[in-house]
């Protein structure tokens, strides 16, 4: 009922194509952790991976998903120490840094755009 973005289409696609699997683990007890976190749910958090070429960073795939214009808050429980704005071959894009403040790092997206970051880690 209503528009795909109150039906939450985008989500129940993602459960759909990527599943979760449970995998059997010790009896160990451990609490709930998420790297990562989005306060809007137009914004798609896609991808996560090691930077090319830099050992020390990580590079993080967001998009707009709604078509609309979004801001959201990018939280993470990793020791980030920079963020810098990059393109798809992971250079710095002009006026890229990303000032981390205490919510996170305050993204601005305007219709189905896709937004790459360059978090470097402290060691």
């Amino acid at each position: 009922a209503g528009s795909f973005q109150e039906a939450g289409v985008i989500q129940c696609a993602y459960n759909l194509n990527f599943p979760l699997h449970a995998v059997p683990a010790g009896a160990a007890p451990c609490s709930a952790w998420s790297a990562f976190t989005v306060s809007s749910p137009a914004v798609v958090l896609e991808t996560v991976k090691q930077a090319e070429d830099r050992a020390d960073a990580v590079v993080v795939r967001l998009y707009e998903a709604h078509g609309s214009t979004a801001v959201a808050w990018l939280q993470t429980s990793l020791p980030v120490r920079e963020a810098t704005l990059c393109d798809l071959l992971e250079r710095p894009a002009a006026r890229s840094r990303v000032p981390l403040e205490q919510q996170g790092l305050r993204l601005s997206f305007t219709p189905f755009q896709v937004l790459s970051l360059l978090l470097v880690l402290r060691q």
